[in-house]
């Protein structure tokens, strides 16, 4: 065998065996009640570093939900495998916390008593989770609006009292389905930098679903884009920027590597549209 097939193997089971995170040939199938199954996801394999953020990057309904929600346990796994720290995801988990594109919050709980409920599950002191629910609302910077209900927040707001809920329970690993989607360009952008704020006060691992290329190369230390479905992972794009950069979204390099993404990911959206025609 060719001595750098046998490096790039070496470096990839080298990768596996110090990663947090192994997908290994993941494939999923949809069945519906009436209709033929779908494909979602084929042979996709993964591996992801502790601490590492990563996006999952591709057109609209090429599995990237899919794989996100197989990685949080809430769906079966059929073919392949996943684990976690060496152990194979059964099922939801504490080491897990996923962030909703649609907030996902209760209207009826305040700030508080939103962040409260995770941490009410876990039985602990009323002291506990009042203090801790304390230190996420600040860390999110909604200081001042414990008593407010989610109808009186703006959406920015709204998923601020998400994250700061998920960041409550101290999960390993945090799961971000397209939370930024529903927000306006300006909301959106400033959430994105209190994203990265959060993620460096508070290191997790974070796999970040998107379909914005923009949004993906800002926030990510490594992008893996999709296919068209039946999703599969077409590369791997590593990235390296100064995000303390105020210019940086104006920088050639940025620029550059966002052109080189999008003509990956266009790809695929093209595909995407052919089948649906």
């Amino acid at each position: 065998m060719d001595s750098a097939v046998l490096d790039r193997a070496a470096a990839g089971g080298a990768q596996a065996a110090n990663a947090q995170i192994v997908i290994d040939r993941l494939s999923h199938t949809y069945r519906p009640a009436h209709g033929r199954p779908v494909l979602a996801i084929d042979d996709v394999s993964l591996t992801v570093g502790r601490r590492e953020f990563l996006a999952l990057l591709g057109p609209s309904g090429c599995g990237k939900s899919t794989l996100l929600y197989q990685l949080g346990g809430f769906l079966p796994t059929e073919t392949g495998t996943i684990t976690v720290d060496g152990k194979k995801v059964q099922g939801p988990g504490p080491d897990r916390g996923i962030v909703f594109q649609h907030f996902a919050l209760f209207p009826w709980k305040t700030v508080r008593a939103n962040v409260m409920y995770g941490l009410q599950r876990m039985s602990l002191p009323k002291a506990e989770q009042e203090r801790r629910a304390q230190e996420f609302i600040d860390l999110v910077g909604l200081s001042g609006f414990e008593d407010s209900y989610p109808s009186q927040l703006s959406g920015g707001m709204k998923q601020r009292c998400a994250i700061a809920r998920t960041l409550a329970i101290d999960p390993e690993i945090l799961l971000m389905d397209e939370p930024f989607g529903a927000l306006d360009a300006q909301t959106r952008h400033l959430m994105q930098t209190e994203l990265l704020a959060i993620w460096n006060r508070s290191p997790k691992t974070v796999i970040f679903v998107t379909h914005d290329v923009q949004e993906a190369v800002y926030l990510a230390q490594r992008v893996a884009v999709m296919s068209a479905r039946p999703g599969r992972i077409k590369a791997i794009i590593d990235l390296d920027f100064d995000r303390r950069d105020p210019h940086l979204t104006k920088s050639k390099a940025f620029v550059d590597k966002v052109d080189e993404i999008w003509e990956l990911v266009r790809g695929e959206a093209i595909k995407a549209q052919a089948g649906k025609a």
